[in-house]
């Protein structure tokens, strides 16, 4: 937070042109100014805190977004085409902000938590749910996704040696049960090959969130993605050469548009929004407003994919998202 000086005349400066007496009465107007300033900084503080909520808001916009992208992707290019693509693309938004901004590399000793950011987040969590949208359908995809907020916590907790309440984890346990009570609901009995992707998104997608929040306390947050990106970018380079060589391609407008929001807008632009709203924010703000993504890619998918929802769909995201605001209080 930047601190405001205003330039008050003091009772020694007054008294010293016109007495006493006008030395008081400079001193009130001081007083007088200084809470007129106390005033502005609480109007500025508002609009800062307004401002932060609307960037973190803008970001889960477009992080509900990246289910829906994906589908429309696949229409237009194999799964491994779709992640090295989308890797190579948003490596080169990133990188040419890191260029033209003149960021210094990280130190040596950041690079292997980067290199978890990496497995986790760049490659990871997208290639993984990517395999699963092949069979599963967005809204299924989201509601077991929707537990990314309480594994991540989970895995900072290991992560860090802290000591939860017995109510952390019962809503933990709780969460994971409607989501693996869902995933087999909906499959008729047993998961799917889709099921199983999903959960290793989530466990690899929590090490790359937790391993890049605690970089966050080292550099900024979007300098962590980018970065990462960075270092993926040969593997990505050469992937996306044999993807395209080996999997069909099919370009179309839809499928286009679908790239280039999974590359600009999920894995650059929404980042960039989405760490700025937390610096404003705070991060426990900001994840209760991550609580509402699982149910807006739900209306996505009907509006956007045309899916037809069971009740089951919207009833399992809303108890996950109780189990995940209960875990939040019980942490904090």
């Amino acid at each position: 937070m930047t601190s405001t000086t205003q330039g008050i005349p003091t009772a020694a400066d007054a008294s010293a042109g016109a007495g006493t007496e006008a030395g008081a009465g400079a001193e009130a107007g001081a007083g007088a100014e200084a809470g007129a300033g106390s005033g502005t900084d609480t109007q500025t503080g508002s609009s800062s805190a307004r401002l932060g909520t609307l960037f973190a808001a803008l970001a889960i916009a477009s992080f509900s977004l990246t289910f829906p992208a994906t589908v429309w992707s696949l229409e237009g290019l194999g799964p491994w085409s779709t992640v090295t693509v989308r890797t190579v693309l948003a490596t080169l938004f990133a990188g040419s902000c890191l260029v033209w901004l003149r960021v210094p590399p990280p130190d040596r000793r950041h690079w292997p938590a980067l290199a978890v950011v990496a497995a986790g987040t760049v490659i990871g969590f997208p290639l993984l749910t990517t395999l699963a949208l092949q069979t599963s359908s967005t809204s299924h995809a989201a509601v077991v996704v929707g537990l990314l907020p309480l594994t991540t916590a989970a895995y900072a907790v290991v992560r860090t040696g802290s000591r939860p309440s017995p109510l952390f984890w019962a809503a933990a346990l709780v969460g994971a049960a409607v989501v693996v009570g869902f995933a087999v609901h909906q499959s008729g009995g047993r998961p799917t090959g889709a099921d199983l992707y999903l959960f290793g998104a989530l466990v690899i997608c929590a090490a790359g969130y937790t391993e890049g929040g605690r970089l966050a306390r080292d550099m900024p947050g979007w300098q962590v993605i980018g970065w990462a990106l960075v270092g993926c970018l040969p593997l990505a380079v050469v992937g996306c050469g044999v993807a395209l060589a080996l999997e069909p391609v099919g370009l179309t407008v839809k499928s286009v548009t679908g790239l280039l929001w999974l590359a600009a807008g999920s894995q650059f632009v929404g980042l960039y929004v989405w760490y700025r709203g937390m610096s404003v924010i705070g991060v426990a703000r900001a994840s209760q407003l991550q609580l509402a993504q699982p149910l807006l890619t739900l209306v996505w998918s009907v509006l956007l994919l045309g899916e037809h929802l069971t009740l089951a769909a919207p009833l399992a995201a809303l108890g996950v998202l109780v189990c995940i605001g209960v875990t939040q209080r019980a942490r904090s």
